[in-house]
């Protein structure tokens, strides 16, 4: 396999809510760069991505996947998302090395709570995105009710690059308004042909043309004067204007596909080669000082690793991305946290499951290595005599909590060990035992990453427990009033001199008024300001 350079890579992240298709469209990317020769599908549980068998049960993605597809001698890194909040860890770790976010919406529901979730964390992650709407052959589909919901609730301004012109269960072909060409799809394999738009559909597509040349530029001053100059932009022009906007979250171009028929792929493909930035120009890492870290190749070499498994038979993967300089099979690396060297045995290129052995890893490139002695999730691998720490994934806090207990008392010490493995492959779940309640306490993201936590346990090492409540650490309180008079004396010679303390300690409930007046032997009532 080819080692490709900086300027040849972009890394996508395909992220949406669940349901929206992303998997079986990286299935698309990775068969149109022949990858793999035959797209696999959900319902048969053989696609790259949802490789494992707690995916196949329940259908759906629940840990991100790395793959690569290589297309117009580009190499596109792709991490596939889960759509579930409850698993936004992968997200989190996935943005971190990724330069651009894939938002795929589905055509029947169009914005939706998990678009909103992962588009907040694309803002708040300062990531671009790209928008596509996917799932056209659907008989409810409907690209113009999807665009509208996507208008009202998108804080980045969507711009149509394509539209569909036959939606719904006879989708096969789309209007792209930068090349202003029809495509038109003969099969389910992507094969397609370019025509001329029809008459019935140019006006719309010249209208939009139009806002599109607008909207690209809008953000360039250069190509302002130019347009105005001469009234339109080629498409050269056009795509240097996205680029600007598109690098600033200024724009959300708007792609049309079906990644269960292949349709739209190669075009969405194109677009990110061509328009979307890459690790030369995405914003450098920076480290934990606050300097900046650029992807040059001839510089100390720099890893960051931000993904760790652990699997049968292999044991400890470790998923980088090469931040600097030249990465190669047998290099020997220090690891910035520990001091300890970490000789990189093998190194492999990503396709879920499918590792393909490489002899060397550039900038800008993301791959994997195995049986690394102690490197986890968030560590930095430098170069011997060059220093360096990246900046840490912040994830989020906890949100659910839970006590659990062994069904069997034999399998105690078994279960910690499964559940400190689980904490090693997803820092967002959280293992503690607490001294005081004498209780096992596990945090995670929510109710269902706890229970897919507890399934995959079960079918990996055949322990079984449940979750209970967490015991509440009460403590000594005060239960009724008390009390208690003291006097202080003092001789000094001639007349003595003494204080009185008198002490009144009551329960207090949270909502009573303050006590304004005690009762103290003696004294009666006494006001107390």
């Amino acid at each position: 396999m080819k080692n490709y350079s900086a300027k040849e890579i972009k890394n996508i992240v395909l992220i949406g809510a669940p349901g929206t298709g992303k998997t079986t469209l990286a299935e698309a990317m990775a068969y149109e760069g022949k990858v793999i020769d035959r797209r696999g599908s959900i319902e048969t549980n053989n696609t790259l991505s949802d490789n494992t068998d707690i995916e196949h049960e329940y259908k759906r993605s629940i840990y991100s996947t790395i793959l690569f597809t290589e297309f117009m001698d580009r190499k596109l890194n792709i991490i596939d998302c889960p759509g579930s909040d409850d698993f936004c860890g992968s997200l989190f770790s996935a943005f971190k090395v990724g330069d651009v976010g894939v938002c795929l919406f589905n055509a029947q529901n169009g914005w939706e709570v998990g678009s909103e979730i992962q588009a907040r964390y694309a803002r708040a992650l300062n990531k671009p995105v790209i928008g596509v709407i996917n799932q056209l052959d659907a008989d409810k589909a409907s690209f113009e009710a999807t665009l509208d919901s996507i208008r009202a609730a998108s804080r980045v301004k969507p711009v149509i690059v394509q539209y569909p012109v036959n939606q719904g269960a006879g989708f096969d072909a789309f209007i792209d308004v930068l090349l202003m060409k029809m495509y038109r799809f003969k099969d389910h394999d992507g094969h397609r042909e370019e025509l001329e738009i029809p008459a019935s559909e140019l006006e719309r597509a010249q209208a939009l043309n139009k806002e599109l040349v607008e909207a690209a530029a809008e953000h360039d001053e250069a190509l302002m004067e130019l347009y105005f100059e001469k009234g339109t932009l080629t498409q050269d022009d056009i795509r240097n204007g996205l680029k600007i906007g598109l690098a600033n979250r200024d724009v959300l171009p708007i792609f049309c596909t079906s990644g269960k028929r292949d349709i739209g792929t190669k075009r969405l493909m194109e677009f990110i080669i061509n328009v979307a930035p890459g690790p030369l120009k995405a914003p450098k890492f920076l480290t934990v000082e606050g300097e900046e870290v650029a992807a040059d190749a001839e510089q100390p070499a720099v890893a960051f690793v931000f993904k760790s498994q652990l699997e049968q038979h292999i044991g400890e993967i470790s998923y980088f991305r090469v931040i600097r300089g030249r990465i190669a099979e047998g290099m020997e690396l220090v690891n910035a946290r520990t001091g300890n060297k970490e000789k990189l045995s093998q190194l492999f290129a990503v396709a879920g499951k499918n590792r393909i052995k490489v002899t060397e890893l550039s900038a800008g490139d993301i791959g994997c290595t195995v049986k690394l002695k102690g490197t986890r999730t968030n560590d930095t691998l430098c170069a011997p005599g060059a220093p360096v720490r990246i900046e840490p994934i912040v994830f989020p806090e906890p949100r659910y909590r839970a006590a659990v207990k062994a069904k069997e008392q034999g399998d105690e010490e078994k279960l910690g060990k499964a559940l400190n493995d689980a904490k090693y492959e997803d820092p967002t779940i959280l293992v503690d035992y607490s001294k005081e309640l004498k209780q096992t306490i596990v945090q995670g993201q929510g109710e269902h990453h706890l229970n897919i936590l507890r399934s995959r346990i079960a079918a990996e090492t055949k322990i079984q427990y449940d979750y209970i409540a967490p015991r509440i650490p009460y403590r000594e309180t005060i239960t009724k009033v008390s009390q208690a008079d003291y006097r202080h004396k003092k001789q000094s010679g001639g007349a003595g001199q003494f204080g009185e303390v008198h002490m009144i300690v009551e329960p207090y409930c949270e909502g009573m008024p303050e006590p304004k007046n005690y009762k103290v032997p003696g004294k009666g009532d006494m006001v107390v300001n």
